[in-house]
């Protein structure tokens, strides 16, 4: 990751020399003798490291002060430069925010080896725990530099798939490996000038060159694809999809872990924060996800945020056959009173389909053809599909494309709790 300095010192000479040390492929230098500029810089570029020497045109403790006041996402570290080798000085400084306190003139050496240890340390204590990787803070603080900056760089938003269901299958081992085997494949993709961070368990964000994010995208999909069924057992391999085992979840199916990839190449102008641009990018790789194995989708501008929305509402609408008439009545009625639009026609031709699809399979599993037609369509992408049934085949239904189960009779609000369950994956 690239560490980024700031310099605040009217003295030209010293300054630059204090740069020429400094900077090199890890390190990039910007210096300002105005103070106003100074503070505008901190927070739009948030540096990781800021020097002040007492030559500014106001006391040094008081402007170390203003910095510590300052709405940043990271705390920057200050270090501070004085003439003076005076201890109350030196207390008064350090007193109002400054980190460390060298005397000049310095060692240039001790100097340099000072500040990378304040770096180091800062990248140390942002790492996450598991993977070694930049943790959301400094994530964050890149994006920002980026929508701040005039060269063009590409954003990827990398999401695992599927990963909790993994885990409550295969333990919280064997799902720490998976992310970490993820990201070694991920790291040997990488330039040097790359950068790889983690927004959360799950979600990853590389910073790379436009001409190479779709190369990247596309092997990063096939190399996750082909290393991934090395983490399922023999018979879940198989089937084609992990069953999921505790009580409640047991007549539930689950596609197998996958790597969904959404980018945008390098145009911000109607991006305002960096987590404006992170909300773009989830809603781009919503729209890679697929029935099962990785995909990538990436913005060349022409998507707008309106995605997310339209998915949001398409979100409530629920598709039932049921044809028991008076439980159709009571099933339309009670999701109709939670807010839910409710059909009970079905157009495959349409591309904005039912999140949710009840449908009762008969008693001879009848239906169970237009759950694979469904599962098959790729209309049907991030649908989800509840069979109820009295026949209590569950292989031949989770095998047939249905994500849940649900024998009859069933409780109202068991299948309304349900429906909230797979409700929150397709959104």
């Amino acid at each position: 990751m690239l560490s980024k300095i700031l310099i605040i010192d009217k003295r030209k000479e010293l300054s630059t020399k204090y740069k020429k040390n400094l900077e090199d492929a890890d390190t990039s230098v910007v210096i300002t003798n105005k103070l106003n500029d100074a503070l505008q810089e901190i927070q739009e570029l948030e540096p990781d490291l800021i020097i002040v020497s007492d030559s500014i045109d106001e006391q040094l403790s008081i402007f170390c002060e203003k910095i510590r006041n300052l709405t940043c996402n990271t705390r920057p570290i200050i270090i501070a430069l004085s003439k003076s080798a005076d201890s109350s000085d030196r207390i008064l400084v350090l007193d109002s925010g400054a980190d460390d306190f060298l005397s000049e003139p310095v060692k240039i050496d001790e100097f340099k080896t000072r500040i990378k240890a304040h770096l180091r340390r800062d990248i140390e204590l942002n790492l996450d725990t598991k993977t070694l990787l930049p943790n959301k803070k400094i994530v964050e603080k890149s994006l920002k530099r980026i929508l701040h900056s005039e060269s063009q760089q590409s954003v990827l938003i990398i999401g695992i798939e599927n990963l909790d269901n993994y885990r409550s299958v295969y333990s919280d081992v064997a799902s720490d490996k998976l992310v970490q085997t993820f990201v070694a494949i991920t790291r040997s993709a990488l330039e040097p000038d790359d950068f790889l961070g983690q927004l959360n368990d799950t979600n990853f964000i590389i910073i790379t060159n436009p001409y190479r994010a779709e190369k990247l995208s596309a092997f990063l999909t096939f190399a996750f694809d082909t290393v991934a069924p090395k983490f399922y057992s023999e018979q879940d391999a198989k089937r084609g999809y992990m069953l999921l085992k505790s009580d409640r979840l047991a007549g539930m199916r689950a596609n197998f872990v996958s790597v969904q990839i959404g980018g945008i190449l390098g145009n911000y102008e109607h991006i305002s924060s960096a987590e404006a641009l992170i909300e773009r990018l989830y809603s781009i790789k919503k729209l890679a996800k697929t029935p099962s194995g990785s995909n990538y989708v990436i913005d060349r501008m022409r998507l707008t945020g309106d995605n997310s929305n339209n998915l949001t509402s398409i979100a409530n609408h629920i598709f039932i056959k049921e044809p028991d008439e008076a439980l159709a009545l009571l099933l339309r009625t009670t999701l109709e009173l939670q807010g839910y639009d409710v059909t009970d026609i079905l157009d495959m031709e349409n591309p904005a389909q039912p999140a949710i699809l009840i449908i009762d399979s008969g008693d001879k599993l009848e239906e169970l053809g237009l759950c694979k037609k469904i599962r098959q369509n790729p209309n049907f992408v991030n649908s989800k599909i509840i069979v109820t049934t009295t026949m209590h085949d569950k292989t031949a239904i989770l095998n047939s494309g249905a994500d849940l189960y649900l024998p009859k009779p069933y409780e109202i609000t068991d299948l309304i709790q349900w429906i909230e369950y797979l409700r929150k994956n397709f959104i």
